[in-house]
């Protein structure tokens, strides 16, 4: 088995992860599709997401395949000392380690950053992924997705202007945390290469849930006011909202004039054009319930997918809603190769698409501890002393 790409941007770059759930899976999948080398080591329950289903593809569940293609699979049991020699050992010649443990837990299993790790590996670059970071008034405190979505404010701009607030429908700031840790990550490497040193990056669930919040921040910034929710319709642009039709709903993301005089035209509405109500963007979105109300009445006479197809040809930023099957079927998810498959696996792909080193997708996701005698034994240990190992329960494989 190979998990290394030698053509990956990130080939020779060796990454052991210690994270679990999804923000660090996630970027550690995205940093293994590129080229590197990742290790994913697991306590010997395994990673608690592999029993987040139903679905269950075999007996791990499909939320843990989601993100975790492409490793290596190692159990060791960290709460030992024979696990975290163990990890020294694999920390040897590593480049990253990425962890997602509540603040302080390195420090008290003794291999702190500071204290050890950066003394002992000069050029390794640690990433920790946490709630609210070391410090501060929330410092050290577990967080949750959705309970991040909610403090830092995104679930209060989401959801209906009449309903309350709802959470985003999938795990945007732990799949954000992922991207930020990827993005840490790349930093440092290239810093690395005229430094010779590593860093430790801290990445903070509530931090990127905050970093989310354009424009409404920018907004109360400028004007001092909350804007309240308004359900799928945009605080600042108009037309920027979901529309009835004759058949499905679409949506319109009418950003300029330009395209506003494209879409009134294709609708034979072009008596909108001189309507001073509706002159520029800052009127429109003054009289935005009056012109979804019109739009309205010439959309009812369309069929919402052709028109949707239509009006994005003419340049009209539009889509119809879509479901998830159906975005599985299009033909332009197909044709952009966004389903990796490989025999019964199947997954999104990398939507990085480099032109000289594209991503790859080599091995599915790792069964509990598939290949930790194949590490332990890249580490020059014997098999007598590898199988000692598993029998005392500080590996499993």
């Amino acid at each position: 088995m190979t998990t290394s790409n030698p053509h990956g941007a990130l080939r020779g770059v060796k990454v052991i992860d210690l994270s679990r759930v999804l923000g660090g899976p996630y970027c550690s999948q995205a940093l293994a599709d590129h080229g590197a080398e990742v290790i994913k080591l697991e306590p010997p329950g395994g990673d608690e997401t592999r029993g987040w289903g139903p679905p269950f593809e075999g007996d791990t569940a499909s939320y843990f395949r989601g993100v975790n293609r492409n490793k290596k699979g190692l159990v060791v049991d960290l709460s030992r000392p024979e696990g975290i020699e163990l990890l020294l050992s694999l920390l040897e010649n590593a480049d990253v380690l990425l962890e997602n443990f509540k603040p302080g837990t390195l420090a008290r299993w003794g291999i702190g950053y500071r204290e050890v790790l950066a003394e002992r590996f000069p050029r390794l670059i640690h990433c920790s992924v946490s709630g609210f970071g070391a410090d501060g008034p929330l410092g050290g405190l577990p967080g949750y997705d959705a309970a991040i979505q909610a403090m830092a404010g995104l679930m209060s701009v989401n959801g209906e202007a009449d309903g309350g607030p709802l959470r985003v429908g999938l795990p945007i700031v732990d799949m954000v945390s992922g991207l930020n840790a990827l993005a840490g990550i790349l930093l440092a490497l290239h810093e690395r290469q005229h430094s010779g040193r590593g860093q430790s990056i801290d990445i903070a669930l509530y931090d990127c849930g905050v970093s989310l919040l354009h424009p409404h921040l920018p907004n109360f910034f400028a004007s001092g006011r909350v804007t309240p929710r308004s359900g799928n319709a945009h605080p600042n642009i108009t037309p920027y909202d979901s529309y009835r039709t004759g058949g499905e709903p679409i949506f319109l993301a009418v950003g300029n004039d330009r395209q506003f005089a494209r879409l009134c035209e294709h609708l034979g509405a072009e008596v909108l054009l001189d309507d001073p109500r509706f002159a520029d963007n800052g009127k429109r979105s003054v009289n935005r319930q009056a012109l979804k109300g019109v739009l309205e009445g010439y959309l009812a006479g369309h069929d919402g997918r052709e028109l949707a197809e239509a009006l994005i040809r003419e340049g009209v930023p539009c889509g119809a809603v879509a479901s998830v099957d159906q975005v599985v079927a299009h033909p332009h998810t197909r044709h952009r190769k966004m389903v990796v498959q490989m025999d019964d696996y199947r997954g999104i792909a990398s939507p990085v698409k480099l032109s000289r080193t594209p991503a790859s997708y080599r091995n599915p996701p790792p069964s509990l501890g598939e290949h930790s005698r194949e590490v332990l034994g890249a580490l020059g240990l014997d098999a007598a002393t590898v199988e000692d190992l598993i029998r005392r329960g500080i590996v499993r494989g």
